[in-house]
């Protein structure tokens, strides 16, 4: 650790009352950054700074938090709210350890089944926490925007079974905390039992539940048989294969248009182009384009 960025030190005395020490830096983005602080008083803490661009900041990222913790373990919020004069926000959270279920796949500590079956198990946790009525949802129109911004015009429309089948979702459909970024190293391992925690909300919004388990799969890269079935065989709730799927698609579709150039393009596009094999129903062929002419 080092000396802690003016905004760290502003962030922990006006919220904590308490000036940080130091400061080390676990993860920073064009809009958000997250340290671990040492506070004067020895505490350890996270502090997660939200750019005043950002589309969410960390008072809704608390409000994410604060809904799951009926349901799920998670970090303690010890402070949240405006660090700056240009209204960055912060969130300061208890400090969890290093521990991750990650860390134990890749030490061959935890076997990569049990990992999938533990997310499982924590997303139907999480999604029957209660979402409020207040709470803003987004529509999906707006996720195909964004898409469109990047996306290949040719890509878009080859997804359009893909899209149709999403937004032909019913109105009755249940409503979930969307965790919106689960993987392995989104989950702490605590105390004597290694009590799975979740963390970094940033995205968690509410959403339809096949989204956030498609997501989970595709974020772990669960793409065989086996690996979906140990990943939804512990979740309890209902799940609409056909719209879990197309979840599939579209989010692998989203990460290969947010990919940089080189390997890790090549790899997004294999996994599309893989789908398009063991999902054809999801995809417009051009066989399918001149039947329907």
């Amino acid at each position: 650790m080092s000396t802690p960025p003016p905004m760290i030190s502003r962030a922990c005395a006006t919220l904590l009352g308490t000036p940080a020490l130091t400061a080390e830096r676990l993860k920073a983005g064009s809009r958000t950054a997250v340290y671990r602080a040492r506070l004067r008083d020895g505490r350890s803490v996270i502090v997660k700074l939200y750019a005043h661009t950002a589309r969410r900041n960390a008072l809704t990222e608390a409000t994410a938090i604060r809904a799951a913790a009926a349901s799920v373990p998670v970090p303690e919020i010890l402070g949240c709210g405006t660090a700056s004069d240009e209204g960055a926000t912060a969130l300061i959270t208890s400090d969890l350890g290093t521990c991750t279920l990650g860390a134990g796949v890749r030490a061959d500590r935890i076997p990569r089944s049990e990992a999938l079956k533990d997310l499982g198990g924590l997303l139907g946790r999480l999604h029957r926490a209660p979402v409020a009525r207040s709470v803003p949802r987004r529509p999906f129109f707006d996720s195909v925007s964004a898409l469109a911004d990047r996306c290949p015009s040719d890509l878009l429309d080859q997804i359009a079974p893909t899209l149709a089948l999403i937004a032909d979702t019913p109105d009755t459909a249940p409503t979930v905390w969307r965790h919106g970024d689960l993987h392995f190293d989104n989950v702490v391992l605590s105390g004597p039992q290694d009590t799975r925690y979740l963390v970094d909300f940033t995205d968690a919004a509410p959403g339809q539940r096949e989204s956030d388990v498609a997501h989970a799969l595709v974020m772990t890269a669960a793409h065989a048989p086996w690996d979906r079935e140990a990943l939804t065989s512990k979740y309890p709730l209902t799940l609409d294969n056909a719209r879990l799927s197309a979840w599939v698609v579209l989010i692998t579709v989203r990460c290969w248009t947010h990919s940089a150039p080189g390997e890790d393009q090549a790899l997004w596009a294999r996994r599309v182009a893989d789908l398009t094999h063991q999902t054809p129903h999801l995809f417009r062929t051009r066989r399918t384009e001149r039947t329907s002419r």
